[in-house]
């Protein structure tokens, strides 16, 4: 099994993408976390080893960081086949379509990561590829000009979003499995920064990885980005083992605080209470206000401050909660002076 990057930016990793891939788990054994999607994965997996078929396609849809790539990286190698790796905003004509999937090798797979920003010419081209594993194409032009269809391998396409939303129904009827990825506990966070020092060679006590998973945001991807951050620290300060005071010191050097909220979090709260009273503000207003896009708020940062019960988003805007003010100190009369 190999994953060949299809991508525009094939072969441009920048250092931290590096850095994920060494620690990537390879089998669903590995995979700490999603228990209900890797029981389903691992049945729909087997159940087509057994008939000798290719996979149904799979949508992962879920906030960025939890592992799409990495899941879709493991069915590849679970099942045997190759993995060839893209995104929507790089198949931007039907051409790109049709010359990647028509090099693909029987019941291999094809990923495409944020698959919601397919232009809508490309998606037609992927309804019969997914569904009659053929391409129609147009030869000639003007009166002459006749359909001809280009006969594919029966290959999986593998489909990744955080806007699960905004795929059209027709793309989305024709995925066969359809998994949502949660954010992770602490404990299975706790489990993944402890592998990811192992793989790295890196000793770290209990509390100090306590401490990275309850700042982590519930996300893997950020818990090793953060693990690496501390690993740096503990170099420079020529420390052989990550404890507590390292940790908090690096912690409190990139600013982010013992629940995992960091600087642009804290400023969102803090400008919705004192510009506008606590709420409620629109996302537009909210995004000129800190100069942040409104893309970058909804996606990255509003859903965790929900989750976590800081933020109440409203058809009229968002609005601090009254743990908002506790959290950052802030009596709550202050917002009526």
């Amino acid at each position: 099994m190999t994953d060949e990057k299809v991508s525009p930016a094939a072969g441009v990793l920048d250092d931290f993408s590096q850095f994920e891939n060494q620690l990537r788990p390879k089998k669903l054994t590995d995979y700490i976390g999603q228990s209900g999607v890797k029981q389903n994965l691992k049945i729909v997996i087997e159940a087509a080893k057994k008939r000798g078929e290719e996979l149904d396609h799979i949508l992962l849809h879920g906030a960025p960081g939890l592992g799409k790539t990495t899941l879709a990286n493991i069915i590849a190698n679970e099942f045997g086949v190759n993995i060839k790796v893209t995104s929507g905003p790089a198949l931007e004509k039907q051409g790109d379509v049709a010359s990647i999937v028509s090099n693909l090798g029987e019941h291999d797979i094809l990923f495409i990561d944020e698959i919601h920003r397919l232009k809508p010419v490309v998606e037609e081209v992927l309804y019969t590829a997914m569904e009659d594993f053929g391409i129609d194409i147009i030869v000639g032009k003007g009166p002459s000009a006749r359909n001809m269809r280009i006969k594919l391998p029966k290959f999986t396409l593998i489909g990744a979003t955080t806007k699960v939303s905004m795929i059209s129904a027709p793309l989305r009827s024709r995925f066969g499995s359809v998994f949502k990825l949660n954010f992770y506990e602490q404990m299975e966070i706790k489990e993944i920064i402890l592998r990811s020092a192992k793989l790295l060679g890196v000793e770290i006590k209990d509390v100090p990885a306590n401490l990275l998973a309850k700042s982590s945001r519930q996300v893997p991807r950020i818990a090793n980005r953060l693990l690496k951050r501390v690993r740096d620290f503990a170099e420079v300060e020529n420390k052989s083992v990550i404890d507590e005071g390292i940790t908090k010191k690096a912690l409190c050097a990139m600013g982010i605080d013992d629940i995992g909220l960091d600087q642009i979090d804290r400023e969102i709260l803090s400008v919705i209470i004192d510009k506008f009273r606590g709420g409620p503000v629109g996302l537009t207003t909210l995004s000129a206000a800190i100069s942040e896009e409104k893309e970058t708020i909804e996606d990255i940062y509003e859903p965790f401050l929900i989750k976590m019960g800081f933020l109440e988003r409203t058809a009229r805007g968002r609005i601090a909660t009254e743990r908002a003010y506790a959290h950052l100190g802030i009596a709550l009369s202050d917002r009526f002076l």
